[in-house]
């Protein structure tokens, strides 16, 4: 069941969104989706799907306010027109806010990519949220306060990531653990956009989408949600 709605973020702005929800969907936990860079487009929508076939209301904000593309150039400079600041702060808080007043005791926030650093930005910046669940993207860490997350953290890392390579990763794990911020990180031999079943047809050797790797991402994840959002 799914359908495409607006809901308010903390400064009164709307923002449109998808929502994915299991049939009993009430009481269920959420998980807020952020978007790749490419928009919210079929992909990421069928994510959310997954999510609530699994049980969860999964609400995507469209950070881009209608826009997707195919063309990497396009998806860049789409990305640098966002204020990640204020899409987690506001539009990624915003969306936990409304799972949780529309019936979701807990709820999550993942993404992938450009969603995976803005993930590690609202656990930081959104503190109604209960679990991160990170794919492969981070932010400049100088703008993660990793004192100020208190939400348990997992990350999806590629080894051979040439957007975010991995000594990144590693820079990122020393903070949590100075901060004592509970997280398991789990590295794959793929390259960027393994979980992502469209890599192979962006025409770009940074991307391709490792099945495998997917498969077990996948596994720990919802593995993860359950513990953190269903107890």
């Amino acid at each position: 069941m799914s359908q495409v709605l607006s809901y308010t973020r903390p400064d009164g702005q709307t923002v449109p969104a998808y929502l994915a929800e299991p049939t009993h969907a009430s009481h269920a936990p959420g998980v807020v989706v952020i978007q790749e860079w490419w928009g919210l487009n079929d992909q990421i929508r069928g994510v959310a799907d997954r999510l609530a076939a699994a049980g969860y209301r999964a609400l995507v904000p469209d950070l881009y306010r209608g826009k997707s593309t195919l063309e990497a150039k396009e998806a860049e400079h789409l990305m640098h027109g966002l204020d990640f600041g204020t899409a987690a702060g506001q539009d990624v808080r915003g969306a936990v806010q409304y799972l949780k007043a529309s019936g979701s005791a807990k709820v999550g926030v993942t993404g992938f990519c450009m969603g995976g650093a803005l993930t590690l930005l609202a656990a930081v910046h959104v503190p109604e949220a209960d679990a991160a669940a990170v794919w492969y993207g981070y932010p400049p860490l100088d703008y993660v306060d990793a004192s100020r997350i208190r939400m348990p953290l997992q990350g999806h890392w590629a080894l051979h990531d040439g957007f975010f390579p991995i000594a990144g990763v590693d820079q990122l794990e020393a903070r949590l653990t100075a901060a004592r911020v509970p997280f398991e990180f789990h590295r794959y031999d793929a390259r960027h956009a393994f979980a992502n079943e469209e890599a192979d047809q962006r025409h770009m050797p940074e991307l391709a989408h490792a099945p495998d790797a997917a498969r077990l991402a996948w596994e720990r994840t919802l593995a993860f949600l359950e513990r953190t959002l269903r107890s």
